[in-house]
């Protein structure tokens, strides 16, 4: 996932790779709370919720809000969707 999430923010380096892997964790609680259960083998769909997540928290980014209404709007699609949750039985 690191390496996925390193090339969606164009870096190359190896010194921020703490921090990544810190917000790549950050994004999966996250979606936890929010009550999505990530797949054993983390799909595109996932992915790219997580990358989001990366991006709006990752340094200063000038479009802080579009990203993060995105992230939201993936964040609650995973959250309602069949296969993504862990709700049990109403």
């Amino acid at each position: 996932m690191l390496a996925i999430v390193k090339l969606a923010l164009r870096i190359t380096t190896t010194d921020f790779d703490s921090e990544i892997t810190n917000l790549i964790a950050a994004a999966k609680s996250d979606l936890g709370i929010a009550g999505v259960s990530l797949p054993s083998t983390i799909d595109e769909i996932c992915t790219t919720a997580i990358i989001t997540y990366v991006k709006m928290h990752f340094g200063e980014p000038d479009n802080y809000q579009l990203l993060k209404a995105s992230y939201d709007e993936q964040k609650a699609q995973l959250a309602t969707a069949t296969g993504y949750t862990n709700w049990g039985s109403v």
